[in-house]
């Protein structure tokens, strides 16, 4: 939509953005902040007209001289809150874009003053929303597209100072969220193991806080990494642990790292247990939790900063069908000595997590874990694409999780997690089945396979976001059928605690 968002008050603004809540009666007022504005009698007569009714993103349109002036709908004041911003001003964006705009003033200080909201928070919301509406959705296509649109260039600016380096910090998270939405978005022909380590390098070029190693081959063997070995033998791209290092300049006396990890399925054919054609469709997304846990370690690194140390574990592999592809019958012994008896080749996410969640409880001695994985089709059923499911037993980690969530509009909802649980994943052949057929408290299932691999009294939680982390039609700044990147935003709010 654009092809870049950045803040800049050079030149005059070409366009002015205000806001008005809608009112419980009658037509919607301008404060009178709003009011003195340049625009503020332009703002005022168009509050009139029979359209502008303040509903939560919508836009109404008007001019001061050759200045366009659009007024969004803030919603009900009472239920306003700084990350409304995120879609409230998706509508402006695409506006904005579609009149080749290059330069607007965000005017908020008299809506955000009468609903007492901070204004740092609300400018980070805002530049979040632009900087997402900036995502190319056209990368891929070639020679024989010929009406590819123009995207501008776009600077933000605010009277208000606050507000404006909030859009900067908010710009910047974009940026990280972006990359996650890129690489989800890019096919599987380029988007291998291999693929994902040398991305993981790229961003990492230039940045001193941070630092890649890759284990492949002999050295996957080497270090009993048996999940992520297995499941990516059948392919001719080979599997891999890519290991993202962020190492704080100022490191907090003491402070043990945490870990993030994530499933990175390049490619999910089902292996043996071979997917039905029109759900194999898409299946390069099966690997959005690890592209979100790595450029939320470009986020870290180059916008939150925190002097707590975080290690990022990319269990990357390609589940394909070939003559030795893994098989339902087979029994695997993982790191820590639990042995797993194949049931479904496609339950291959959790196979290839449980290796990291090994090594991280075994090499980083983590003061806590977030994993975010695409793990089951049961979240869908559960949460539809409104929340993520969660699944998290520490108290005090489960409560900064839920108010990273809050902070960056990412929501989660837990799910339970139970002995009975525990039991369903119970073989009568190995330690562990790596899914139950019976197809009860499927979501959970995944979660409780999961838990066997993590050390006792090691906080940690588990993202399920199979159902959020990409949107089917045009939804606050994201298009229809793109990537939202969940979880990148999420990840660097809860680091941004420290």
């Amino acid at each position: 939509m654009f092809e870049s968002v950045r803040v800049s008050k050079r030149g005059a603004p070409d366009a002015v953005i205000a806001g008005v809540f809608k009112p419980e009666t009658g037509r919607p007022k301008p404060d009178p902040q709003t009011r003195a504005l340049p625009a503020g009698e332009a703002i005022a007569r168009a509050c009139d007209r029979p359209e502008c009714t303040g509903a939560a993103g919508s836009v109404t349109e008007t001019f001061e001289g050759s200045t366009r002036v659009l007024i969004v709908g803030l919603g009900a004041r009472s239920e306003f809150k700084a990350g409304s911003l995120r879609s409230a001003l998706a509508g402006a964006g695409r506006r904005l874009a579609s009149a080749k705009a290059s330069r607007a003033a965000i005017e908020l200080a008299g809506p955000l003053k009468r609903a007492k909201i901070d204004a740092h928070a609300a400018g980070v919301a805002a530049g979040e929303c632009f900087g997402l509406l900036s995502f190319d959705t056209t990368a891929f296509k070639g020679a024989g597209t010929t009406d590819r649109p123009q995207r501008p260039r776009l600077s933000l600016r605010s009277t208000d100072a606050v507000f404006e380096k909030g859009v900067a910090r908010g710009l910047g998270l974009a940026e990280s969220a972006n990359l996650c939405r890129r690489w989800a978005s890019t096919p599987p022909n380029v988007a291998t193991p291999m693929w994902m380590a040398s991305e993981a390098r790229r961003i990492a070029r230039g940045v001193e806080t941070l630092s890649v190693r890759v284990l492949k081959g002999a050295e996957l063997s080497k270090e009993r990494l048996t999940g992520i070995a297995t499941v990516g033998r059948a392919s001719v791209n080979e599997p891999c642990l890519i290991r993202v290092a962020y190492t704080p300049a100022r490191p907090a006396r003491g402070a043990r790292p945490a870990v993030i990890v994530g499933k990175t399925i390049t490619y999910d054919t089902g292996g043996l247990s071979l997917k039905p054609t029109n759900s194999m469709k898409g299946m390069k997304e099966d690997k959005d939790g690890g592209c979100a846990a790595l450029a939320a370690m470009h986020a870290i690194a180059t916008v939150v900063r925190p002097r707590r140390p975080v290690v990022c574990l990319l269990a990357a592999a390609e589940n394909c069908v070939s003559d030795n592809a893994y098989r339902p019958d087979d029994v695997l012994t993982f790191r820590n000595g639990v042995t797993v008896e194949v049931t479904n080749t496609d339950a291959e996410g959790r196979l290839v997590l449980a290796d990291a969640l090994c090594w991280a409880c075994d090499r980083e001695k983590p003061a806590f874990i977030v994993d975010l994985a695409t793990l089951t089709g049961g979240v869908i059923t559960a949460l539809g694409s409104t929340f993520a499911g969660l699944w998290c037993e520490d108290d005090a980690l489960r409560a900064r999780v839920e108010s990273a969530a809050e902070a960056s509009g990412e929501r989660v909802w837990r799910l339970p997690m139970h002995d009975e649980y525990r039991e369903m994943m119970k073989s009568p052949i190995a330690d562990l089945v790596n899914s139950n057929p019976n197809r009860k408290a499927h979501p959970i299932q995944g979660a409780a396979f999961l838990d066997a691999f993590v050390d006792r009294g090691t906080p940690w939680c588990h993202l399920d976001i199979a159902g959020v982390h990409g949107v089917d039609s045009d939804t606050g700044p994201y298009a229809a059928n793109t990537p939202t990147g969940w979880g990148v935003r999420l990840l660097a709010s809860l680091m941004d605690q420290e």
